[in-house]
């Protein structure tokens, strides 16, 4: 159960997105109160961590809530009720999202009444009238029903979030046709599951067990090593007990009475060096949960596992060497955190869960010594993790040079977001700038010639290019803190004129790129940019959008020729 000290942390975090996005455009926000500055950076946090969405800029352009642009962009208009929406095209999933933000904390459960929901906003959808609307409201509306329109498939999600715990007791009508005519499903996120996003660098977690000798397999790297890791079958009750928040009972391998586990919570320590974040109603949640209610014996053969590390694991025979002790020093699971957040999910939903199922299912467990190594952490991460839906970018969050950059850069006041929710290593320090991983390896790529490349192929980054872009002789460390500032430059530049040209993050990169080969200001670059755009025409004949030409290498080519004779190139 979340507390108080949860709410405060999660009020600091709120309030550090706050101001990396002042800090990117400028704002002054000493008039502001720090409630407020919680509570607006609050939608930072949370879309950050709910969406595929990262950079703060990119989230601020999501939110639709009246007071947010009303204070930031000087942009007032009727949010409706929906405080940002967003719309993901990759996924074909579209997100809208209803906030309340507490400035006290209280004990026990928010209802949650039509008065909190978006009526007008809903009616207008499944009317298909957007005259009522207007700013990014109704901007965002009429994407959503031209989505909804065409013949791809979409699934709608209404984050209901507060930073309380939220228990829906009622639903406007209006809402419930909308779920009976799209599907939309509603989801809300309180205290409890927020506390989750925020990583804190754990306390060692340790651990006890007893195993039978035909349940433990040990093996090391060579007949001589003394460092052993083992592959182990365990009782789901055992995973419970040694990832739950209770020392006393991860110490109590002998535990009898079942009874004090179906009260305990994950200690989110252990899952620290996982490579996954919080996945909020999952498929695989749900498939994990209905093998462990309808097929509790074979749970065993459906679930991969659970991939461990420790900093030191001692075992000792006991019972007239029938059995073996396992002392487990700094407990990290790094492959299957999701499993294991889902048992622990799965128990605490009835105190009859633990004896009628969870007792009678197993799981495969590999624990590997690791003794502080962290590059060794990292590539147990990687590969283990490499033949599930993760991402390139999760996985190769953990490689040595990433955690370099990440280092280099912070010394450089930048946060380099390897996970979802990084607000930097110094949580004091005030920070220039925030980059995600995929950002700065489109910013990379643009920096190395192929901006075309940056946005068609950014998922490539960090698979068949990843080793040119960041482990060849090319990538200079102590260029990366300049990419960066570049990066922002231009769009602050973007910002002061998008009344008269439409920005991009597609003429960002290109921008960049057009940065290496002639000596210009941003400003004369942007102009010359955009009169090369409007001049290219494609072979083929057909009229392209912006968008679609910048994709094309054709384009990139007819830029060169473009700039070749026209201005005096760098190299």
């Amino acid at each position: 159960m979340a507390g108080i000290n949860d709410y405060k942390i999660i009020g600091k975090k709120s309030k550090k997105y706050f101001e990396l996005l002042a800090t990117e455009l400028d704002f002054d926000y000493s008039s502001l109160e720090d409630k407020q500055i919680e509570r607006l950076g609050f939608y930072l946090f949370i879309i950050e961590h709910l969406s595929n969405t990262t950079e703060v800029l990119d989230i601020a352009d999501l939110v639709t809530d009246t007071d947010f642009n009303s204070i930031l962009f000087n942009e007032r208009f009727d949010d409706c009720g929906i405080d940002a929406i967003i719309i993901d095209d990759e996924e074909h999933h579209i997100q809208l999202f209803n906030f309340k933000y507490r400035t006290k904390f209280n004990i026990g459960k928010q209802s949650l009444n039509e008065t909190i929901l978006s009526s007008k906003f809903i009616n207008a959808i499944v009317n298909e009238d957007l005259s009522q609307l207007e700013g990014k409201t109704q901007k965002g509306a009429k994407e959503i029903v031209e989505k909804l329109n065409g013949n791809e498939e979409w699934k709608i999600s209404l984050f209901v979030v507060s930073n309380e715990d939220i228990e829906i007791t009622s639903k406007d009508h209006h809402l419930e046709q909308m779920e009976r005519v799209y599907g939309l499903e509603v989801i809300p996120v309180g205290l409890e599951q927020i506390s989750q996003f925020v990583s804190l660098r754990p306390n060692p977690v340790n651990a006890e067990l007893i195993v039978d000798n035909d349940a433990i397999m040990s093996f090391s790297e060579s007949s001589i090593s003394s460092s052993k890791s083992y592959i182990i079958r365990l009782p789901l009750t055992e995973i419970i007990r040694i990832t739950c928040a209770d020392s006393d009972l991860r110490r109590n391998y002998g535990i009898e009475v079942l009874e004090p586990l179906t009260k305990v919570n994950i200690d989110y320590s252990v899952l620290f060096d996982n490579v996954r974040g919080l996945v909020v109603k999952s498929k695989y949640n749900k498939n994990i949960s209905f093998s462990l209610k309808n097929d509790p014996t074979k749970f065993f053969m459906y679930n991969n596992g659970l991939t461990l590390t420790a900093n030191d694991i001692k075992a000792e025979p006991v019972n007239a060497n029938k059995k073996i002790r396992l002392t487990i020093d700094s407990l990290q699971v790094l492959n299957g955190g999701q499993s294991l957040r889902t048992i622990h999910q799965f128990n605490s939903e009835d105190p009859k869960h633990l004896e009628d199922y969870l007792s009678k299912s197993e799981v495969l467990v590999r624990i590997f010594k690791t003794s502080k190594d962290s590059n060794l952490n990292n590539k147990i991460a990687e590969y283990t993790n490499s033949q599930n839906s993760i991402s390139n970018v999760d996985l190769k969050s953990l490689r040595s040079e990433q955690l370099q950059i990440e280092q280099f850069l912070d010394d450089h006041n930048i946060i380099y977001s390897r996970k979802t929710g990084d607000t930097g290593l110094d949580i004091t320090k005030k920070y220039l700038h925030k980059i995600s991983m995929e950002r700065f390896g489109q910013i990379l790529m643009s920096f190395r010639g192929m901006p075309e490349r940056a946005t068609n192929q950014k998922k490539f980054i960090f698979d068949k290019y990843y080793d040119e872009l960041f482990l060849s002789e090319t990538f200079k460390l102590e260029l990366c803190p300049e990419m960066i500032t570049s990066y922002f430059l231009v769009k602050k530049e973007y910002e002061k004129i998008k009344g008269t040209v439409t920005s991009s993050e597609q003429k960002v990169f290109y921008v960049l790129y057009m940065t290496t080969i002639i000596q210009k200001s941003i400003v004369e670059i942007i102009t010359q940019l955009e009169q090369i755009i409007k001049l290219y025409k494609p072979s083929s004949g057909k009229t392209l959008s912006e968008a679609r030409k910048l994709i094309q290498l054709n384009f990139r080519t007819y830029l060169d020729e473009q700039i070749l004779t026209t201005t005096t190139i760098l190299r």
